[in-house]
């Protein structure tokens, strides 16, 4: 069976962290119930014409603002393969033993948590609300519930952080007695409309975020871990399926406001807000926002472009030349491989791929 996804977007917070430029709201809790109905209408509606899923993603916003049982409820809903990798993404402070122990039981089989540093400078200025003791509590939690894998998220970049605080951070994750066996870490980026980018004070340093990045990759795999795909890494069995599939450009579906879809060339999405969503589907509406349809040329440059940014690479026929960037790759049996440093700039070597004289 071919690989197939699914994305559950659940676009409710407790609060709005200042870099967040999603479709997220703190503001509308009150529509938490009528959001689950109408999800499931969604995803009962698509049964018959949807495979099943081989992944299922919960992410936001904050899957854990919905109750366990709604959650799970959601999940019952969506035909899936035995085996199914089906993760939920959950803020550090919602992850008591009882919510993980729920998850486990109706079906959910990964956790990833928004940890982003242990560091109480840096969390305050990312405008993060959880404690500095949350990694320990996360970890403890994810273990009594009974997760084998889970992961944890970084961000680095933060003008309040510096480079030994990304060390402290790193060593407190890693020296956990249950340490997270995936890791992702995101450079953090001041997009417009938000707090964070609205503030060019705050704006990171280009070099100040290479130079942290290289310290996380190289302790990550001091210790064990795998390098995945430019803000991921892995201890070898605890990859994410689901991320996979976005990166080997596989179809998936995505359920409620704002989720995006995939279908062999076709890339479809929900209305944003979930006013708007609840609305339409409780009338029997369609609730497509949009949608686009990409030629051949554009679907071979995606795909040579984020198998670029993954471990495996393109085959060194996808470039003309590799003159001006053989700083930034490695060249081995054929195929071509961003090193660290390319892979902070990432961007400067996509853009000579072949595929991208279109």
């Amino acid at each position: 069976m071919s690989e197939f996804g699914v994305y559950v977007h659940v676009p409710f917070c407790a609060h709005r962290c200042d870099y967040c430029a999603f479709a997220t709201y703190s503001d509308r809790d009150e529509l938490r119930e009528s959001y689950v109905d109408a999800l499931m209408d969604e995803i009962r509606s698509a049964r018959e014409s949807t495979p099943v899923a081989t992944s299922v993603f919960f992410g936001g916003g904050t899957p854990s603002r919905l109750s366990a049982e709604q959650l799970v409820n959601v999940l019952n809903e969506i035909p899936r393969t035995e085996d199914a990798e089906v993760t939920v993404e959950c803020n550090p402070e919602d992850a008591s033993i009882e919510r993980l122990s729920a998850y486990r039981a109706g079906g959910v089989t990964r956790m990833s948590f928004g940890v982003q540093s242990t560091q109480p400078a840096v969390l305050a200025d990312l405008g993060r609300r959880h404690g500095v003791m949350a990694h320990e509590e996360v970890s403890e939690a994810v273990s009594a519930a009974g997760f084998s894998t889970w992961n944890m998220d970084l961000i680095i970049g933060s003008r309040a952080e510096s480079l030994d605080d990304v060390r402290r951070t790193l060593s407190d994750l890693l020296g956990l007695n249950n340490p997270p066996p995936h890791i992702s870490c995101y450079a953090l980026t001041p997009e417009p409309g938000t707090p964070l980018g609205r503030d060019p004070q705050r704006h990171p340093d280009d070099d100040e975020t290479a130079d942290a990045y290289e310290l996380v990759s190289q302790t990550l795999a001091q210790h064990g871990y795998e390098w995945e795909e430019i803000s991921n890494w892995a201890k070898p069995s605890h990859e994410c399926r689901h991320n996979h599939l976005y990166w080997n450009q596989g179809n998936y579906r995505g359920y409620g406001s704002a989720a995006h879809s995939h279908d062999s060339g076709r890339r479809f999405w929900n209305v944003r807000t979930p006013d708007r969503y609840i609305e339409l589907m409780s009338r029997g509406d369609s609730v497509l926002g949009g949608e686009e349809f990409l030629d051949e040329q554009t679907q071979l440059f995606e795909r040579d472009s984020l198998a670029l940014r993954t471990r495996s690479g393109v085959a060194l026929e996808a470039f003309d030349s590799l003159d001006e960037i053989r700083h930034l790759v490695d060249v081995s049996n054929g195929r071509v491989s961003l090193t660290t440093p390319g892979r902070m700039l990432a961007n400067q070597v996509i853009v000579r791929l072949r595929t991208a004289e279109h």
